[in-house]
């Protein structure tokens, strides 16, 4: 099988998110390495920069403005080979923990809203704060404010789950978190103060996100809501059907409720709390299949 039909078929399902994110970033990344490569050789290096700044996130408003796609798109490129490495990796690992809770759906929403809460900290910390002035324009590129946020957002859904770490042994993923989010406030004042500021940002909707979860109110509907629509706007109109007007449907056939077999939100709360208290293992195969069914509503 080729590559290509590897990634047509990585997107042709709908419960593949962890894997079709980092296909994007990959697929990114090796595009504009090509591209840079290609420039390089024909001495038009020059082009790269205008390239970029359609997908980088400049902290000037004004260029923003003209380019507002850029406030989603900067979380899928890289430039540096072990900046991606990295965020792919904590992005599997972590992923795989909200995607098995969760669901893909909540995953989307937020890699997506992490970006944006990134992004948010970003242009205001660069128009607002006094220690940024002079540094108007300076463009940032990375996955790591969604990233982060996925990371804080499973540190915080279930604090005491534990990864085995070379050289540390198991270490609760609380800590984990705690650790990335102190590095970023260290990094500040360091040569990349943009990239840890949307660090920040990212944390914060993560923590937020989880809360309000289990508050019983989903953050990500809007995501979820507007690729609903991005479905419908971009979907093929279907085939006509011809029906005959004899036909009657057979009085036999009890009537499906478009309802039926959903999981009430205060029960995935319970499931949830359960879970924070006890870990997955505790819950009852009734309870998993219940949190299972919640995470496809």
């Amino acid at each position: 099988m080729s590559l290509t039909q590897d990634i047509r078929d990585a997107f042709s399902r709908r419960d593949n998110a962890l894997n079709q994110f980092i296909i994007i970033n990959a697929l990114v990344f090796a595009v504009l390495i090509i591209f840079q490569a290609i420039l390089f050789l024909t001495q038009s290096r020059d082009v790269y920069s205008l390239v970029l700044r359609q997908l980088a996130l400049s902290s000037d408003g004004l260029v923003l403005l003209r380019h507002p796609w850029t406030l989603f798109t900067y979380a899928f490129v890289h430039e540096n080979f072990f900046h991606i490495l990295f965020n792919m990796l904590n992005l599997y690992w972590f992923g795989q923990i909200i995607r098995e809770y969760l669901g893909d759906r909540r995953l989307i929403s937020l890699y997506i809203l992490g970006a944006l809460a990134g992004g948010v900290f970003f242009l205001l910390a660069y128009n607002f704060l006094p220690v940024f002035q002079g540094r108007i324009g300076q463009p940032v590129i990375g996955a790591s404010a969604s990233v982060t946020a996925i990371i804080v957002a499973a540190a915080t859904l279930l604090p005491d789950y534990t990864f085995m770490l070379i050289l540390l042994g198991p270490v609760k993923i609380k800590w984990i978190a705690a650790v990335v989010v102190i590095i970023s406030l260290a990094g500040i004042n360091g040569g990349n103060p943009g990239g840890e500021i949307t660090h920040l940002g990212g944390a914060l909707l993560g923590f937020l996100f989880i809360k309000q979860l289990k508050a019983g109110r989903d953050m990500g509907q809007p995501v979820v809501a507007t690729g609903a629509w991005l479905g419908r706007v971009f979907q093929r109109s279907p085939a006509m059907k011809v029906t005959h007007r004899g036909t009657v449907s057979s009085p036999s056939r009890p009537a499906v409720s478009s309802n039926a077999g959903t999981t009430p939100p205060e029960e995935v709360d319970l499931i949830l709390d359960k879970i924070s208290r006890s870990g997955y293992e505790s819950l009852s195969k009734e309870e998993k299949q219940k949190l299972f069914r919640a995470s496809q509503q």
